[in-house]
């Protein structure tokens, strides 16, 4: 029997209500991506692509049509059976970081390891190894205020990998980053090759998108281009 795919959209729509007006964010998308590919979705700011990204996060809803992640329909998970599929199996790299102010590089990385129970000696040592592959060994004991704005991002993208999951979902990840925007891109890349992960990236950057072994366009909503690059 074949494995399901990674991720799946079927038919699926978003609508967004403010006030008197309907925004339709997402238009009938139908998508399968299989595991280990390493996906870039590109568009325009309101293309829909960061809402589709946050639709297989499962943190928004469809308004109509089915999600699907390694062949589990997300509208059929309780919310216990939602948090522990994406504490185990989904890692989400967010544009705006997200790190916890009061605890230091290291410990951000570690924490959804240890939010998993991990034994604290196996998280910090995991965390330090991700900090060495993105650059910020020297940095692990800083505060988050205390870093750049690529040094923030670097340290998402770490916590994000840190509990090696099955799907990554990365919302620009470059858009922060300062000169060591390739390096984090390749190991994003190279994540698949490794740990036999799915990756799917949004980003506006074209050359971002260029590392990926397949490129989706997005406008107003819909799919208008699905293509492979020299990657595949």
């Amino acid at each position: 029997m074949n494995a399901p795919a990674a991720l799946e959209f079927e038919n699926v729509v978003k609508r967004f209500a403010f006030g008197e007006t309907d925004v339709l964010a997402v238009d009938g998308v139908s998508l399968s991506i299989a595991p280990g590919e390493f996906t870039a979705i590109v568009g325009r700011s309101g293309s829909g692509k960061s809402t589709l990204l946050n639709l297989a996060a499962g943190i928004d809803t469809p308004t109509s049509g089915e999600v699907r992640v390694d062949g589990r329909a997300l509208a059929s998970l309780d919310d216990d059976a939602l948090t522990k599929l994406r504490r185990d199996r989904v890692g989400v790299v967010y544009q705006f970081f997200h790190l916890l102010p009061g605890l230091d590089v290291r410990e951000n990385v570690a924490l959804p390891l240890l939010l998993g129970r991990a034994r604290q000696s196996d998280a910090l040592a995991r965390a330090d190894a991700l900090l060495a592959e993105v650059g910020l060994a020297p940095r692990a004991r800083a505060l988050p205020h205390t870093l750049s704005g690529g040094e923030m991002q670097r340290a998402a993208v770490a916590r994000a990998l840190v509990h090696e999951p099955r799907l990554l979902l990365a919302d620009e990840p470059t858009g922060n980053l300062d000169t060591r925007a390739a390096q984090v891109i390749e190991l994003l890349r190279d994540i698949g090759a490794r740990h036999g992960a799915t990756v799917v990236m949004v980003t506006h950057s074209l050359e971002a998108a260029a590392a990926a072994a397949r490129v989706i366009e997005m406008r107003d909503g819909r799919v208008v281009a699905d293509r492979a690059t020299a990657r595949t």
